[in-house]
């Protein structure tokens, strides 16, 4: 494992398996940063985060990275979890899902779990894609 540090944590098969997907998922700077910052008290959660969600969950072959992406952005809406909505608004991206059927997937959250669960999700949504638009020079 380049560029991660040599805890304890991170040593297992399984941390190293979801590692690989994180990585090709949200992007290796991020992973790798987020990695480098964990401390003796949060490096635990990085390992349980790497492991269960990406080792375990996003490795399963059920069903492919972008459906696991829609499902994410759904879950992340309606939870009002701006941040890591953000985060996988991108991921999402990667996968291949459209703006337009974030779109939709946004407009099923204000649906089923009110205007403004769907209203904050647009805004991140729409600042995403103008981050994404400029780094590609749009």
């Amino acid at each position: 494992m380049v560029d991660v540090p040599n805890r304890p944590e991170y040593q297992s098969e399984l941390f190293k398996k979801g590692l690989e997907v994180r990585r090709e998922v949200l992007g290796r700077d991020y992973v790798d940063s987020s990695l480098a910052r964990a401390d003796d008290f949060n490096a635990a959660f990085q390992q349980m985060t790497t492991e269960i969600a990406w080792g375990m969950c996003w490795t399963r072959p059920g069903i492919d990275r972008k459906t696991r992406s829609m499902i994410n952005l759904t879950m992340l809406s309606a939870l009002n979890r701006g941040a890591e909505l953000r985060l996988h608004l991108k991921a999402a991206l990667t996968n291949g899902v459209t703006r337009d059927e974030i779109k939709e997937i946004l407009m099923q959250v204000g649906a089923y779990c009110g205007i403004p669960a769907c209203l904050e999700a647009f805004k991140i949504a729409t600042e995403v894609f103008k981050e994404v638009d400029a780094a590609k020079g749009s």
